[in-house]
């Protein structure tokens, strides 16, 4: 007995052991050390956790800002957008000094673009902050030093006539392409006569992520008595030393980007937690506030080295060749230079790519603390981390973020997914119609390079209802240990483990529908009876029966098909007498083709063509739905006995063929 209890006890620290937590804040890693990027994020709010500034209307927000890009589509490696600001002139900017954009929100006067000969109509600039900040006034100031070549201060050289037009966010109708002058939102000033040279733009608080300035001609362009008539050819009236931008509260978005941490070792990867608190401005202090309209989005990806991209140098043949970072950055040229694209040859920078092979692609944003990561296993880590607020005096506190590691079951698991019926299928993808049930094939690969001890156990994340057929090892039919057929996912317990020196792998052959336009059979292996972490799947070549080398399934719509498919009642008579025999009806449907949830209404006609009835039925995704009507018209009477018609109606673009049932109502 003694022997039971020692053995129970050393499994369970064994696999304690197996499973540790990686942790960003609070007592571990700290946040300032760790960062490769932030935008308005406040590191000495709260020891050991970062929250969004608060930004204080004493000062422009603009000085918050670093790293502004004077193009609008900037070329530097880290640029990414909506998390590093950008202040262009014109269309899509200029590095020149006559040019640049960047002088105009650097927070000095005495760095700005003179006044040139060129038509003020031309002039415009756009200053994009990355992300929306609470905003209630806009303004720019002559320079305090220096002359025009006229003699004329530049103290007193007031931009004659301009206008500025806000936006909370960017709008590809404008933002897209080398565009006309436009304004991009509500105008919050058009000024056709000013004198002032200290320029003050109130307006409402709201949140504001881009700004445009437009110089507009004026009467005192060409006013008597001016040298600076536009059609004279001199430079024309109006000095801008700086922008300004004053606000207080809360961004709608701070940006926390870690480094790429290395872990020492490959890890599988479980839940992401987090330790947030909501909080709100009430006076001068800060009060829990789990109510307010604040959250928490954080994104992972995981590699296998330290660099997620792939940097090429061209050939003397106009190839590429591949060549390491240090090299990339160091010694070889752009083929930018002074604002020309120079021909490719060898020296020059090429493209940079991204190591699919080696890392993973973002996540999808988690919002809640406790989700499963499901990204394949690595060495390296990083985190994007994006504190969210819809409220200009409310903001979230990022205490702590912890991930459970635990040690690779396999080097790799390789997993590829086809039709029984067509295992090698035109184009490498299997393709099914749409809604009908369809008998996949589905073959995992375990590689042991040295690292892991295997797994007896997969699941498949089927997306509907599966139904197990069989599953074969080494060429063999056998039978599973244990099967579960969930609501949206298939798992298998093996007779037998895949590990080094046992079996390679193994096939799960099962029938499903598929309603997505495009469906990934993801999947995970684990040990079944043990509490490790599951290991994802990867899509891969496994072995030369199937031919898509993949895990993805094309879903196809008929030319008449419509969005709705299987509908069904659970009574063709609805007796809604209040004796709880049919009183309601279930009404079982699926949708399919939609990539994300739609609105989803039932209704209900008479024979004659009239609604009698309609129902919301919320946001739904593709899939198997179940809807209820409990015999009710819209103003909540029963409607009279009669023979009617049911219809569930996506809210959508996409439509089809209307799918219609006919339902008895007896008393």
């Amino acid at each position: 007995m003694r022997y039971v209890i020692w053995l129970l006890l050393a499994l369970a620290t064994a696999v304690d052991a197996q499973r540790q937590q990686w942790q960003i804040g609070g007592a571990a890693r700290v946040w300032s050390d760790s960062d490769s990027l932030q935008v308005l994020i406040d590191y000495d709010a709260a020891p050991g956790a970062i929250q969004p500034v608060y930004i204080d209307s004493s000062r422009s927000m603009l000085t918050l800002f670093a790293g502004w890009q004077p193009l609008k589509e900037p070329r530097e490696l880290f640029y990414i957008e909506g998390e590093t600001p950008r202040a262009w002139k014109g269309a899509n900017g200029n590095v020149t000094t006559a040019h640049n954009g960047t002088y105009m929100v650097d927070g000095d006067s005495l760095t700005f673009n003179p006044p040139v000969s060129s038509n003020p109509e031309s002039v415009w600039y756009t200053i994009d902050l990355a992300v929306p900040v609470p905003a209630h006034r806009f303004g720019f100031f002559t320079p305090p030093r220096g002359y025009r070549s006229d003699g004329t201060p530049f103290a007193l050289d007031a931009v004659p006539a301009y206008e500025v037009s806000i936006a909370a966010e960017g709008d590809p109708a404008w933002l897209e392409g080398t565009q006309p002058y436009q304004r991009i939102g509500p105008v919050i000033a058009d000024v056709p006569e000013n004198f002032a040279a200290n320029v003050r733009i109130e307006f409402p608080r709201q949140y504001v992520r881009f700004v445009r300035y437009k110089r507009k001609t004026s009467l005192l362009d060409s006013a008597e008595g001016s040298t600076n008539s536009v059609r004279s050819g001199t430079a024309f009236r109006g000095s801008i030393g700086d922008f300004e931008l004053f606000g207080a509260g809360a961004p709608r978005k701070a940006i926390y980007r870690s480094q790429i941490f290395d872990l020492g070792m490959s890890v599988n990867f479980g839940r992401l937690r987090w330790a947030a608190t909501p909080l709100r401005r009430v006076g001068d202090q800060w009060v829990e506030a789990p109510d307010a309209e604040v959250g928490v989005e954080v994104e992972v990806r995981t590699g296998r080295d330290g660099d997620p991209n792939v940097y090429h140098e061209y050939t003397d043949r106009g190839g590429e060749q591949v060549v390491s970072r240090e090299h990339y950055d160091l010694v070889l040229q752009p083929r930018w230079r002074a604002g020309l694209l120079r021909e490719p040859r060898p020296g020059m920078r090429a493209s940079i790519i991204y190591d699919s092979e080696n890392w993973s692609f973002w996540s999808l944003p988690f919002t809640q603390s406790g989700q499963t990561i499901d990204l394949r296993g690595g060495t390296h880590l990083q985190l994007r981390i994006v504190l969210k607020s819809e409220e200009f005096d409310a903001l979230v506190r990022l205490d702590s973020l912890w991930i459970e590691t635990a040690p690779l079951l396999a080097s790799r698991v390789v997993g590829e997914v086809a039709l029984v019926d067509d295992a090698q299928p035109a184009g490498g993808l299997a393709q099914v119609q749409l809604g009908a049930r369809a008998e996949f094939a589905y073959d995992i690969r375990g590689e042991f390079a040295g690292v892991g001890a295997g797994f007896d156990a997969v699941r498949i994340r089927t997306g509907a209802r599966a139904v197990f057929a069989r599953l074969e090892m080494d060429g063999r039919t056998v039978a599973p240990v244990a099967v579960v057929e969930g609501e949206e996912e298939l798992s298998v317990v093996l007779p037998e483990r895949i590990e080094p020196g046992g079996a390679e792998g193994a096939r799960v052959v099962f029938a499903t529908d598929v309603f997505a336009l495009a469906w990934t059979f993801a999947g995970e292996v684990y040990d079944d009876g043990t509490d490790v972490l599951p290991q994802p799947i990867e899509p891969g070549d496994v072995s030369a029966a199937l031919g898509t080398n993949g895990l993805r399934v094309l879903g196809m719509a008929a030319d008449r098909e419509g969005p709705v498919a299987q509908l069904a009642f659970s009574t063709g008579v609805l007796t809604p007498n209040g004796d709880s025999i049919h009183d309601e009806v279930e009404i079982s449907y699926a949708l399919v083709g939609f990539p994300e949830a739609v609105r989803v209404a039932l209704h209900v006609y008479a024979l004659d063509g009239r609604r009698v009835a309609a129902r919301d039925l919320g946001h739904q995704r593709f899939g198997a739905q179940i809807g209820r009507w409990d015999g009710r018209d819209e103003r909540g009477a029963l409607v009279p006995p009669g023979l009617y018609v049911v219809e569930v109606v996506p809210v959508a673009e996409r439509t089809g063929e209307r799918l219609l049932r006919a339902l008895a109502v007896v008393y």
